[in-house]
């Protein structure tokens, strides 16, 4: 495989390699030498993936694992899982400041949840991946894809309703 047929095939799914690691390691730093990372691996073993029947389905798994190493690692003890991906240019201040106050709860409560379902949420409502292509990503059966999913939108809306009514039923 010469570097103009690699690079068609790698570029279009780099920036979801990137929002996973950023996903998974917070930092931009951490995130971009994962990516960078990822992507000279994939080179290394560019007479391979052309074997492989969803190229990005790999390059996630490997982005996934490599990330969870980095985190179990001694220099990444500080590391944490968030998501800020999300800005929206377009509405007034009020309106502005909501959605971002929304989106921090969000964030927050993601961060509480446990890793599995945090990483089925990152791939299904952010980087709208297939419930197949996140059942061979992460290694579950689909429908366990599915219900991992339905839990962890259950506890985000209960907290979040929780939340908007400050607790009173």
């Amino acid at each position: 495989m010469n570097q103009t047929a690699f690079l068609n095939l790698v570029l279009p799914f780099k920036d979801k390699l990137y929002r996973m690691a950023k996903r998974l390691l917070v930092s931009n730093e951490e995130a971009e030498d994962a990516t960078q990372e990822i992507l000279m691996k994939l080179w290394a073993n560019k007479s391979k993936i052309s074997s492989y029947k969803n190229a990005e389905a790999f390059a996630m798994t490997m982005t996934k694992n490599y990330c969870f190493d980095r985190l179990k690692s001694k220099q990444a003890q500080s590391l944490r899982i968030v998501h800020s991906n999300y800005k929206d240019e377009t509405t007034q201040l009020q309106k502005q400041v909501e959605h971002q106050d929304s989106l921090d709860w969000v964030e927050r409560l993601m961060q509480q949840l446990p890793t599995q379902q945090r990483m089925v949420m990152q791939l299904r409502d952010i980087e709208h991946y297939e419930f197949s292509d996140i059942s061979k990503v992460l290694d579950m059966k689909e429908t366990a894809v599915r219900v991992t999913l339905s839990r962890a939108r259950k506890t985000i809306r209960e907290q979040l309703i929780q939340k908007h009514n400050y607790g009173i039923k």
